[in-house]
C-alpha cells in the first residue's frame, strides 16, 4: 500500500522527515518510508540536536520523526525542538527508556507518539498511519463544540467479583436508558464475558485488530463491531486458548482513539493483567471502577491497585464499587474494608444470586433481566453518576483523590486535562 491519505497532507512543505541516531534504525524506517510513498533520502543521520539545527534554518515537514537516544534531557530537548519547528508539524519521539512517566510527558509537551527501540517496520508504518490520520481528520471550526466523549475502565480487584457484569450493565444502561451512542471493549481476549453477557457472537473483530492495527479505522470499527441495540456496539475475542496474546498494546490504544471519534461513551472491561501490562491503555480513560468484595485478599488487592494508578494514571479518577454485598455475611466489614483502604466506598452493589441466576438464563445483561433488583437500583445509580458528567468534568482528580460517597459532584472534580491538551494542540 503506497502513499495512503497523501492527499491530506499541506502542499506548502515537505511531507516527512526523520532524524535517527543509529544506522540500524534507519535501516528499518527507510523501507517503510518507501512503502509510504516518500523519498528515503529524508531520512537522516543524528538525532533530536541535528533535528533543531536543520529546522532552525529550514521548512519543517508535515510528519517528522526525531531521536531521542541521545539526548540527555529529552523533555527540555522537545521544548526546543517546539520553538523551531512549525505550527502543526505531526511529531513521533523514537527512544531506548522505556519509561511510562516519560511516555505521558512527552505526550503532554506534544509529540504524537513515542516508538521504544529497537524498532521494528510494524510500529513505524502504524505510527505514521496514526500521524497521517491527524491530517485528514475532519476539523470542526474554532466555535464548535467539543464532543462529549467518557470512557470508563471496570477492573477487578479479584478474579470473579463481577467486573464484567458491571462493564456489560453500564453499557447497556448507557446505550439503553440514556440513549448514549457507547462502546463496550472486552479486552479479556481469551474468557471474556461481554458478548456471552448480552447474547452474541464475539465475531473475530478484536483479534483482527490485534493481528493489524494498521487497519483499525472508522470503518474498520463499524464493520468489527457487534450491534447489541440501535446505541450499544461491542468488541470482544474468544481466542484459540492455544495462542498467546502477543502485541504491545498499540491496537488497543488505537482503538480508543476511533471510539472517542465514533461514540459518546466508551466501557473497557480491563481485567488486572491487562492493566499491568499495558498501562499506556488508560491514557485516555476518565474513570477507573475497581470492583471488589468486601474480603481480605480484595482489600489488599484494592490498595495496591489505588496505589498503581497513583503513580501510572494520575489523570483517571478511581471509585470504588463493592460488589456482592452482604450485611452481616461480609468477611470484612464495611468500615474496616473502609478504613483499610483509607477512603470511602462509593457504591455498594447487594449481592443477588437468584438474580445473576435469571440474566443468565435469559440471555440479557444483569439490568435489563432484573429491573426491580435491588443491584440494578444501585448499578443504574452509578451510570447516572457518570451519565451526569461531561468529558471536562472529567478530568482534574490530579491534585486531590477524595471520595464521591454522599454528594458525587464530578464537576468539582474533574481535570483540566482536556483544556491543556487543546492548548498544546495549538
Amino acid at each position: 500500500m503506497n502513499a495512503p491519505w497523501k492527499s491530506g497532507l499541506p502542499g506548502n512543505r515537505d511531507a516527512f522527515a526523520a532524524y535517527i541516531c543509529d544506522d540500524a534504525a534507519l535501516d528499518v524506517l527507510r523501507p517503510v518510508v518507501i512503502e509510504m510513498g516518500w523519498q528515503p533520502e529524508k531520512c537522516n543521520k543524528g538525532g533530536l540536536r541535528n533535528a533543531i539545527q536543520s529546522l532552525s534554518v529550514s521548512a519543517s515537514p508535515a510528519i517528522l520523526i526525531v531521536d531521542l537516544s541521545e539526548s540527555g534531557d529529552p523533555l527540555n530537548d522537545i521544548n526546543a525542538l517546539a520553538e523551531v519547528c512549525e505550527p502543526g508539524t505531526v511529531v513521533i519521539a523514537v527512544g531506548q527508556v522505556n519509561d511510562v512517566r516519560l511516555y505521558r510527558d512527552l505526550l503532554a509537551s506534544g509529540i504524537h507518539d513515542y516508538l521504544l527501540k529497537p524498532l521494528n517496520a510494524q510500529a513505524i508504518h502504524d505510527a505514521l498511519n496514526g500521524a497521517l490520520a491527524v491530517f485528514t481528520a475532519p476539523k470542526g471550526s474554532d466555535g464548535e463544540a467539543v464532543k462529549r466523549h467518557i470512557s470508563t475502565a471496570v477492573v477487578g480487584t479479584r478474579g470473579g467479583v463481577g467486573a464484567s457484569t458491571l462493564a456489560t450493565s453500564l453499557a447497556w444502561l448507557f446505550s439503553d436508558h440514556h440513549q448514549a451512542p457507547t462502546a463496550l471493549l472486552d479486552l479479556d481476549v481469551h474468557f471474556g464475558t461481554g458478548a456471552l453477557a448480552l447474547d452474541l457472537e464475539p465475531g473475530r473483530g478484536l483479534t483482527d485488530a490485534i493481528d493489524n492495527p494498521s487497519r483499525i479505522d472508522g470503518l474498520f470499527i463499524e464493520r468489527a463491531m457487534i450491534r447489541a441495540n440501535d446505541n450499544l456496539s461491542i468488541l470482544s475475542a474468544e481466542a484459540p486458548i492455544s495462542q498467546p496474546l502477543m502485541t504491545d498494546g498499540a491496537a488497543f490504544v488505537q482503538l480508543e482513539e476511533e471510539f472517542r471519534q465514533a461514540f459518546e461513551m466508551t466501557v473497557i472491561d480491563l481485567p488486572r493483567n491487562m492493566l499491568i501490562n499495558f498501562p499506556h491503555l488508560l491514557a485516555d480513560v476518565n474513570l477507573v471502577l475497581l470492583t471488589c468484595e468486601l474480603t481480605l485478599a480484595s482489600a489488599r488487592d484494592t490498595i495496591r491497585i489505588l496505589s498503581w494508578l497513583k503513580t501510572n494514571a494520575a489523570h483517571a479518577h478511581p471509585m470504588i464499587v463493592a460488589n456482592k454485598a452482604q450485611p452481616g455475611v461480609a468477611e470484612i466489614s464495611k468500615a474496616d474494608f473502609e478504613a483499610s483502604i483509607e477512603r470511602n466506598i462509593d457504591i455498594l452493589v447487594p449481592y443477588d444470586v437468584k438474580a445473576a441466576s435469571n440474566a443468565a438464563k435469559l440471555g440479557q445483561v444483569f439490568v435489563e433481566a432484573n429491573k426491580s433488583s435491588k443491584a440494578t437500583v444501585a448499578i443504574k445509580q452509578l451510570a447516572e453518576r457518570i451519565m451526569g458528567a461531561s468529558e471536562e468534568d472529567l478530568s482534574a482528580i490530579t491534585e486531590e483523590k477524595k471520595s464521591l460517597l454522599g454528594g458525587f459532584d464530578f464537576k468539582n472534580l474533574l481535570s483540566k486535562k482536556d483544556k491543556s491538551e487543546a492548548q498544546v494542540a495549538e
